[in-house]
């Protein structure tokens, strides 16, 4: 599965949980504390996200994030009065949440403006498929630094020593203790040298050669394979269209900073 920058995934999940929040129109305030207003967009915001996280609309919802939003100005004035929001490490934490609030405004207002077709979703889904394949296969592997040490494993397995005894000298500490064991997975999961050798092994087999990969040496015992029937489209719509969102969102940051100028 394609992995995306951890930006783009913190970048467009505020973009997702913002979407609802609608800019709120000036009113009358909600409260005045000290004679400093609590504004209704304030009010309306921060009840969006409580909304957002699960908590349901009511009269008591209302009336705490009143109370709360109370509290927070009668803490702010203190902080004030102390001159807190003078210092630079302050304005500077300022600064980054007052940007954060614009990003989030600013993708959440993009993905309205572009948003994910049923078409792209189906596309995505389809090349999932073919990328997953239809088999998953369940293995066990030694990984050892040198070649030698490799070749000396096959000859141990051809003398009739078990596989789940020898995994011990593997580096893989994932799977050492479990017999070189691996979970169910498609060649996909894998890196191209483990995937091919994997897939040309019979049940019972193990590789006859060592497997080099990046990683070092492998020796790969087949246990089992079978079917693979993915999830229907419908079940995986909501992953997917996250998915498709995210890489558009990543894609227009990279386009936006190979625009930048920056000394």
């Amino acid at each position: 599965m394609l992995k995306l920058s951890r930006l783009a995934a913190l970048l467009v999940a505020g973009a997702i949980v913002s979407a609802p929040v609608l800019a709120a129109e000036k009113g009358k305030p909600v409260a005045t504390v000290n004679g400093v207003a609590v504004s209704q967009a304030v009010f309306d915001a921060f009840l969006a996200e409580q909304k957002a996280q699960g908590a349901p609309d009511s009269p008591e919802l209302k009336n705490a994030v009143k109370e709360e939003l109370v509290r927070r100005e009668v803490i702010a004035q203190e902080a004030k009065k102390k001159g807190l929001d003078k210092k630079s490490e302050v304005q500077g934490q300022v600064d980054l949440a007052r940007q954060a609030v614009l990003i989030r405004a600013f993708l959440s207002d993009y993905s309205r403006a572009h948003p994910v077709t049923d078409a792209q979703l189906k596309a995505e889904y389809d090349g999932i498929k073919a990328t997953l394949g239809n088999t998953e296969y369940k293995v066990r592997h030694v990984l050892v630094d040198k070649e030698d040490d490799a070749k000396a494993i096959i000859a141990k397995l051809d003398k009739g020593e078990k596989f789940s005894e020898l995994a011990k000298q593997s580096k893989d500490p994932g799977s050492k203790d479990k017999g070189g064991e691996l979970d169910w997975s498609t060649p996909s999961s894998y890196v191209k040298p483990f995937a091919e050798a994997m897939t040309k092994l019979k049940k019972g087999e193990y590789t006859k050669a060592p497997v080099k990969s990046d990683f070092g040496y492998h020796v790969i015992q087949l246990d089992d394979s079978r079917s693979l029937t993915p999830p229907p489209f419908e079940q995986v719509k909501p992953q997917l269209q996250q998915r498709v969102t995210n890489r558009q969102i990543e894609q227009l940051v990279r386009d936006l900073r190979e625009k930048a100028k920056v000394d």
